[in-house]
């Protein structure tokens, strides 16, 4: 049951991130870009603006394939395998301080990121 709602809520958290992502990408919320200095600069350019929208959206799109394949398994699969897609989302988000922290440290303070809406790491 455990493993069921942490799943649930990290269902819904992601949920969030999504709808953001594709209805208000330049949002400072969620996991919205509009943090980042070259949302903006990327508007007066507009074939590097429809390129950052392109990943945006795909970004989005690939939250969306793996939240439906934990409702998949939030539904329809049994205690061992929702224990086991638990271990799968702690790794990706493992992943998370492996690649991207790094960068957001490096960026904020610089021309990249707008370091007044970051919170401190």
């Amino acid at each position: 049951m455990f493993a069921k709602i942490v799943i649930i809520v990290f269902i819904f958290l992601e949920l969030s991130n999504v709808y953001v992502l594709y209805f208000f990408p330049g949002s400072k919320y969620a996991n919205a870009v509009g943090v980042f200095k070259a949302w903006e600069t990327s508007k007066k350019y507009p074939e590097i603006h429809d390129f950052v929208k392109y990943l945006v959206n795909w970004v989005a799109g690939a939250k969306l394939i793996f939240l439906f394949l934990l409702g998949v398994i939030v539904f329809f699969g049994n205690l061992n395998l929702q224990r086991l897609s638990l271990i799968a989302l702690g790794l990706a988000t493992l992943s998370f301080y492996w690649r991207l922290f790094p960068l957001i440290r490096k960026w904020i303070g610089v021309v990249i990121l707008n370091p007044e809406i970051i919170p401190k790491f």
